[in-house]
């Protein structure tokens, strides 16, 4: 009898996590009736990872009045699961890009204060270990808005204090950490940091993603002068140079206010998922694993969830098998170690129709068939 451990990520924009994964059990235990199948929902760190973690680990959902990017008043939620002990935050619930009309994007102003509301309730709640995702932000305000929700207090030259958001940076002359939730001094967080980029410079924060945000030529200019100094601000308070850290400018900067001042690990996303899933313990004794996502090309192979799963089975010795939507054919792929690489779809089916839900599903469970009678 075969163990199979089928670990996706969502078709985004058609099927979820668990859809992908129920139709492909269904498809091959159509075939293969006496098989053992496993079903692990994933993401890459990114959208949808608090809600594959929550849904599989059985946790629950908070939900919590806090800031948008603009500072009006939204309802956020975050998953918490481990018994209580560990929340799982995505940053883009309260300071998302996509909480804001287009109009309204302008990261001189946006704060990710509400993020730090979110992380504030979930330490009144107890939990001590934080998993969050930082992906999607409307901000490059370098975290001070998520650092000031949790009572630090960033001062100009005047020792008033001032609101953290970018045009705040460059006439921020001292920090007072005095207040600080003193739960902050016994948390372990993980930060879901997929990209490499410095804190500032020309592949920084506000030079590769401010334009995303809203920010026009002046305005990058302006950001990543107020960064440079944030940065050496930064070294003379606690000593941290956060300037060439990679990762650190992930999210408008972000990412460095959580390794600086909360001495948080910076990881690759998919690692982040894996392994609060406890992925190496759920692949003993499985024949095969099947993994995937909507559109499988060389991005794939720079840390999406497939790869991670590929690396994981690989080490024990089992074979991956990958399907997608669509399928990229490259020398990176056919070389990346999977042992097939399948798309879902029969050549030529126009897009419009292979995003379908119930196309999608059925070619999902077809796949599931043709696997099941190849295995057979």
């Amino acid at each position: 009898m075969k163990t199979l451990l089928l670990a996706f990520d969502s078709f985004k924009g058609s099927l979820t996590s668990h859809e992908v994964a129920d139709a492909f059990e269904e498809g091959v235990c159509s075939v293969l009736p006496d098989c053992t199948v496993k079903k692990v929902c994933l993401a890459d760190g990114g959208e949808g990872t608090a809600e594959a973690l929550v849904s599989t680990l059985g946790g629950e959902w908070m939900e919590v009045e806090v800031a948008d990017p603009l500072m009006r008043p939204i309802r956020a939620r975050y998953g918490v699961v481990d018994d209580g002990r560990t929340a799982i935050i995505e940053m883009a619930s309260a300071s998302g890009l996509t909480l804001l009309k287009e109009e309204e994007r302008t990261p001189l102003k946006t704060s990710t204060y509400g993020t730090g509301q979110l992380i504030a309730d979930a330490l009144k709640r107890g939990c001590r270990k934080l998993l969050i995702g930082i992906g999607g932000s409307a901000t490059n305000d370098a975290g001070t808005g998520m650092l000031s929700a949790l009572g630090f207090r960033f001062l100009d030259a005047e020792g008033k204090s001032l609101d953290g958001c970018g045009e705040s940076l460059g006439r921020i002359v001292s920090i007072d950490s005095s207040c600080i939730l003193p739960a902050l001094k016994s948390v372990e967080i993980c930060v879901a940091c997929d990209v490499a980029n410095p804190f500032c410079g020309s592949l920084g924060a506000a030079h590769i993603f401010a334009p995303q945000k809203g920010a026009d030529k002046q305005m990058v200019e302006r950001l990543d002068r107020g960064m440079h100094h944030f940065a050496e601000v930064i070294r003379q308070y606690n000593k941290v140079d956060v300037v060439g850290l990679p990762g650190a400018g992930a999210a408008g900067g972000l990412g460095g206010a959580f390794s600086a001042f909360l001495g948080a690990s910076l990881c690759w996303g998919v690692e982040l998922v894996l392994d609060a899933l406890h992925f190496d313990e759920l692949l003993k004794g499985c024949d095969l694993v099947v993994t995937g996502e909507g559109r499988i090309d060389r991005q794939t192979l720079m840390g999406k969830a497939p790869v991670g799963v590929l690396k994981a089975a690989t080490r024990q010795g089992i074979p991956v098998i990958a399907i997608g939507g669509s399928v990229e054919q490259s020398p990176e792929l056919s070389q990346s170690g999977f042992s097939s690489i399948l798309s879902i779809n029969a050549e030529g089916l126009p897009l419009h129709l292979a995003m379908r839900p119930d196309v999608a599903r059925e070619n999902v469970r077809r796949m599931g068939e043709k696997v099941g009678m190849a295995i057979r």
